[in-house]
């Protein structure tokens, strides 16, 4: 029990959240918790500053650090994208655990990038640490072999290179691939992974987001449609998503330098100056539905059967084009 940090690059995609949501259950599963309360925290908007109060979507930490007792049959508590906490919040929530009985409380923060002061140095003292980083595509490369071996299949160096081609160094959605390819047999070659995984090359992915920044459904559902003619729902969802994050970073940053930095390219490139002209036409409050909305849509793709797979998509679609639409 006590206090733990799951500290994860500022850039996290979903595959590095994945790592660190799977190292959070680790935390609950050795302290004996079957059940925890999740809190998302909202990205942070300019206005959004308040002195001593904590906004209605982070309240739910109160009860939990004062009494060790969550809502219904929660014993554990896990605070994602604490990154976002406000400095009030902050400072609440780090008085909080500074009173705490860490042996009544098992508190999990997962934070894409540092947690706000006085909060970060205070769960640094009084807990633990794990980090996760970056992943790169010599760390997936490294993680597919391992996980194929756990599933006991062989999977060819052909077919590691074209899963990587198709989803990046996304562990979560290569997890799910490899879960999917490995019902087929002991072998995993590069024609298994083609005949299910084959992207249009003509059919660029931006063309789907541009749609929904666009707020046109219609046009947006067309490219959704085609898109899964050829292609995996979790291509979507880790485009959709990293293209959210991107435009959050974007809504937080002082100036385009700082936010290229952040995403690692060029102030000057096409995708920063695309982004950056933007920012200013998206609520915070829609990026988070949005960001929130992929979440519940990538459990229901994990966990739902493949037919399913489009209706989810295509709710999420139409519900982002009113959200962030223009």
């Amino acid at each position: 029990m006590g206090f733990t940090v799951i500290s994860g690059p500022r850039d996290a995609g979903p595959g590095e959240r994945e790592v660190m949501f799977e190292k959070a259950n680790r935390v609950f599963a050795a302290a004996g918790i079957t059940d925890h309360q999740r809190i998302d925290v909202p990205g942070r908007g300019a206005s959004e500053e308040t002195e001593g109060q904590l906004r209605e979507s982070v309240q739910g930490i109160v009860p939990a650090l004062q009494s060790g007792s969550l809502f219904g049959d929660a014993d554990g508590v896990l605070v994602v994208d604490a990154q976002n906490l406000l400095k009030a919040e902050a400072e609440v929530i780090g008085e909080l655990v500074m009173a705490a009985d860490p042996d009544a409380v098992t508190a999990v923060f997962a934070a894409a990038g540092a947690i706000p002061a006085p909060l970060g140095a205070t769960l640094r003292k009084h807990g633990e640490t794990e980090s996760v980083k970056k992943y790169r595509e010599r760390d997936a490369s490294r993680w597919l072999a391992e996980a194929a071996s756990e599933r006991k299949v062989k999977i060819d160096p052909g077919a590691v290179a074209v899963l990587l081609r198709r989803f990046g160094s996304d562990v979560a959605a290569l997890g799910q691939a490899l879960d999917q390819l490995a019902a087929g047999g002991t072998t995993i070659t590069e024609e298994d992974v083609l005949g299910r995984y084959s992207n249009r090359p003509d059919e660029p992915m931006w063309l789907l987001s541009d749609a929904i920044i666009a707020g046109d459904e219609g046009e947006a559902l067309r490219r959704l449609a085609d898109f899964l003619e050829h292609g995996h729902p979790l291509v979507v969802l880790a485009y959709l998503e990293g293209e959210v994050r991107r435009r959050s970073l974007a809504a937080i940053a002082p100036d385009r330098e700082t936010y290229a930095g952040w995403v690692g390219q060029s102030p000057a490139s096409f995708p920063v100056r695309k982004v950056w002209e933007r920012r200013s036409s998206t609520r915070a409050e829609s990026l988070r539905r949005s960001l929130d909305a992929l979440a519940r849509a990538d459990l229901q793709i994990k966990s739902a059967p493949e037919p399913t797979h489009r209706v989810t998509l295509e709710r999420l679609t139409v519900a982002m084009c009113k959200w962030l639409g223009e």
